[in-house]
């Protein structure tokens, strides 16, 4: 199967399908954003899982996660949230491959797998890299273990 081709063929429909996803998942910043904006998103992010599946080259993935986490991090959204949307896009692109190609679909759905979980790695990086420089208070796991001295 060409990957690239067929995220090129089946773009509409998995634009859709994880417009969808996103919007099932009640992702409460990506509502606010409104639909075309969250469209617009996808797009970009597609967009660079396409062209990572044409040329093996997971650079451009990475760096755009990186910025995207900065930005999405200042922005307040949790880090869920952000991998939630990678997530509805990459079932989208999953649910496609299969249907489409059940004997075949090894190396598509590798190469999905791969862009997507370089995308999120990046992205978790860089969000633990943010926040540990901010100044968040420090986690009191007293009462977690309260009681617990005597076990």
């Amino acid at each position: 199967m060409d990957t690239k081709a067929f995220l090129t063929d089946k773009r509409r429909e998995i634009l859709d399908a994880a417009e969808a996803g996103i919007r099932r998942n009640q992702l409460g910043h990506y509502a606010r954003a409104g639909d075309r904006e969250v469209r617009r998103r996808l797009r970009v992010l597609l967009d660079l899982l396409t062209e990572a599946a044409a040329t093996r080259d997971l650079g451009p993935v990475a760096a755009y996660a990186g910025a995207l986490a900065v930005e999405r991090f200042d922005g307040g959204y949790d880090l869920s949230e952000v991998q939630s949307a990678f997530n509805a896009l990459e079932e989208a692109v999953w649910s496609r491959i299969v249907a489409v190609a059940p004997a075949d679909i090894s190396e598509a759905l590798g190469l999905v797998s791969t862009v997507l979980g370089a995308g999120k790695d990046a992205l978790a990086r860089t969000y633990v890299t943010l926040g540990t420089r901010a100044r968040l208070p420090a986690l009191d796991l007293r009462a977690l273990f309260a009681g617990a001295a005597g076990a």
